[in-house]
């Protein structure tokens, strides 16, 4: 299996309001950037964009090291919260609906297809790949303004 490192970042200027999503995809010498956006969305909707696509572009199983700033998506599917919420029919622990419960459900369905190791990074720090989806992220975001 092969072992791919993907770093993603979502941006939304307003909350909500415009937004983007950028990931970088790396295997062996191979890198990859992909970034796409949304006249009216979230952060976290663009933060779990940004993860679908990536997985999504994978064209069979791989071993995935994914790095995030966002703790949602992190804690979300480190934690075993979106597979909760989608057991109890997108429902949280404290009986409200779960957001996002379309993407969520979606990248689960990746997560089960691919091997997935997760990795928070500090967002806008000295790390070269979070900051460069950042600023892909950034960069869509402002096309719909």
């Amino acid at each position: 299996m092969k072992t791919v490192t993907i770093y993603t970042d979502g941006a939304c200027s307003g909350n909500p309001g415009p937004g983007g999503w950028g990931a970088i995809l790396m295997y062996g010498a191979h890198r990859r950037e992909l970034s796409g956006g949304e006249a009216q969305t979230t952060n976290n909707r663009m933060e779990l964009t940004g993860v679908i696509a990536a997985l999504e572009a994978l064209k069979e199983p791989c071993a995935v090291e994914l790095y995030s700033d966002s703790k949602y998506v992190i804690d979300g599917l480190g934690k075993g919260w979106a597979k909760g919420w989608r057991a109890r029919g997108w429902v949280k622990s404290d009986k409200k609906p779960a957001l996002n419960p379309d993407l969520w459900g979606r990248l689960l369905d990746l997560c089960e297809k691919h091997t997935v190791s997760l990795h928070w990074v500090k967002g806008h720090a000295e790390n070269e790949f979070n900051n460069r989806c950042d600023q892909l992220a950034v960069a869509e975001s402002q096309k719909y303004k």
